[in-house]
């Protein structure tokens, strides 16, 4: 168990529990903008309703989930001793040549990371605390149980413009985020090859506009035409 501990509390174990939180939330969310597009629906909030209740209420999602908010935790304490860190190897002439060729992204990716905790923390507290303490309304729909009105939440915020402004910007800082570290994620695994590299920085770019943007639509629609 001691070389588990050594692991992890090295610079490569450190960077490894980054990566692999990283690949995980890369892919949670995926599955959260697939549900949250649902809120376009023009049902009066019935079917993004219904998803919010089966993932709050399906229990492998729930084992999932306690998995995600570890693994936030875990992404977001590790990315501040990395940043800490590279603070503190600055000071080295070596440090700051090797990092003159470096994106804006990647040298600013702890900042970045801490804005994105906060807006998470901000997106938890307003939705999903409301909906674990039981202080939404309940609604009914023809062939199913009583389900949390989510929907209502969520239309009041996106018709608030500081809010939609609020949602916007973050989306950019997880666009750049992502742009950096999705690649980053990989090559930290060891998948740095000339023959895949490329395919990698590509697809991480497409992805770290279109799931931010695709987040990003959903306040902006609702405001002007919901």
């Amino acid at each position: 168990m001691k070389w588990i501990t050594k692991l992890f509390t090295s610079s490569i174990g450190k960077k490894l529990v980054m990566s692999l939180t990283g690949i995980f939330l890369i892919l949670f969310l995926i599955v959260h903008l697939v549900g949250n597009l649902q809120l376009l629906s023009n049902d009066g909030g019935e079917s993004f309703n219904i998803y919010a209740k089966f993932m709050t209420s399906n229990p492998l999602i729930k084992t999932v989930s306690y998995g995600l908010y570890l693994f936030i935790v875990l992404h977001t304490i590790q990315g501040i001793v990395l940043l800490l860190q590279n603070r503190s190897a600055k000071k080295s002439r070596y440090a700051v040549k090797t990092n003159q060729n470096a994106s804006w992204a990647s040298r600013n990716m702890g900042p970045l990371g801490i804005i994105i905790f906060v807006f998470i923390v901000i997106h938890m507290v307003q939705f999903w605390f409301k909906m674990k303490t039981g202080a939404l309304d309940m609604v009914e729909y023809a062939g199913q149980d009583a389900v949390n009105d989510l929907y209502t939440p969520v239309y009041e915020a996106f018709k608030n413009i500081y809010f939609v402004i609020f949602y916007v910007v973050s989306m950019l800082v997880i666009a750049f985020h992502l742009n950096h570290g999705f690649q980053s994620a990989f090559q930290s695994l060891g998948l740095n090859h000339k023959k895949y590299t490329p395919f990698i920085k590509s697809l991480g770019k497409i992805y770290s506009i279109l799931v931010p943007l695709g987040f990003a639509i959903i306040p902006v629609w609702f405001y002007f035409f919901k």
